[in-house]
């Protein structure tokens, strides 16, 4: 397996209580990189069973048990001083939202621990009968019993959990109340505060009764050339420290940053998504 990979993802089915360890075929990460690329390869190769058995893309209940869900980092992602390094990507068959395929971005400590755990991706199916969370912790799995997590705020879970599980490098991803009560555009929260925001596989989670998955560990993320690869890396973080909007506009004011370059592009939401063009835009832009 090339630098940048831990080299196994974990599956598990909530609806059997099994967990599995699977290796990433190195032609499979050459092709699709990581992340989001991974996780459209995965979901291709569910799509394609379910073709098998006869079932359709139309036929999937994004909130039964035939979903899948999806979290996946990238080759950077854990390695210090890599642009980025802090993301991972969360995808799913079908968003309770939108009908169409899932997907989130998060950033914070959950992706990089999980590589740190020993895994780059995770993929859930099924759906548990009662409350339960996924402890992946130092290369090893276990699915434990949730249920008095059950209807805590994401705050609650995440600090009792950090406390319950210990350990080095220890992060939480959760649901609170809006995902177990399946609403549709319902979080995966991550360190307290971060969102995997999109599509609504908040509540993807919650129809799997999965309440959270904590990752802790101390592995590395091995590197192939280490010196050629700091040059790079060197490299892209100049690159960003010289571009206006890199450099400046998002360490000063955040994504508000962006909304008059999106207003432009005509994809800033506006009036319910009745247009991509809000005349407005400057007074709610961070510029």
């Amino acid at each position: 397996m090339p630098g940048g990979y831990m080299g196994k993802v974990l599956r598990v089915d909530l609806t059997a209580k099994t967990l599995k360890e699977e290796s990433i075929p190195e032609g499979v990460t050459r092709k699709y990189l990581g992340g989001k690329g991974y996780a459209v390869y995965m979901l291709y190769q569910y799509l394609k069973e379910y073709e098998v058995e006869g079932v359709s893309p139309a036929d999937i209940d994004p909130l039964g048990p035939e979903n899948v869900l999806i979290f996946a980092t990238g080759p950077g992602t854990g390695v210090a001083g890599f642009p980025s390094s802090g993301r991972y990507h969360v995808m799913a068959l079908k968003s309770p939202l939108t009908g169409s395929i899932g997907s989130a971005n998060s950033g914070g400590e959950w992706g990089p621990f999980l590589k740190f755990a020993g895994f780059d991706a995770i993929i859930i199916e099924g759906a548990s009968e009662k409350p339960v969370y996924l402890a992946v912790v130092n290369g090893s799995a276990e699915i434990r019993d949730a249920s008095d997590l059950w209807g805590k705020s994401v705050l609650d879970t995440t600090r009792i959990l950090k406390r319950r599980v210990g350990g080095i490098n220890t992060s939480v991803a959760c649901i609170g109340p809006a995902g177990e009560n399946l609403v549709y555009m319902a979080c995966i929260m991550n360190d307290e505060h971060r969102a995997a925001g999109r599509t609504g596989l908040g509540a993807v989670m919650g129809s799997k009764k999965l309440k959270a998955i904590v990752v802790s560990g101390q592995e590395k993320v091995p590197i192939a050339e280490p010196e050629r690869f700091k040059e790079i890396s060197r490299r892209c973080l100049d690159s960003l420290r010289k571009n206006s909007v890199t450099g400046e506009g998002l360490p000063t004011y955040g994504t508000a940053i962006l909304v008059n370059v999106i207003n432009t592009a005509g994809a800033l939401p506006y009036k319910n998504w009745q247009s991509g063009v809000n005349p407005d835009a400057e007074k709610i832009s961070g510029e």
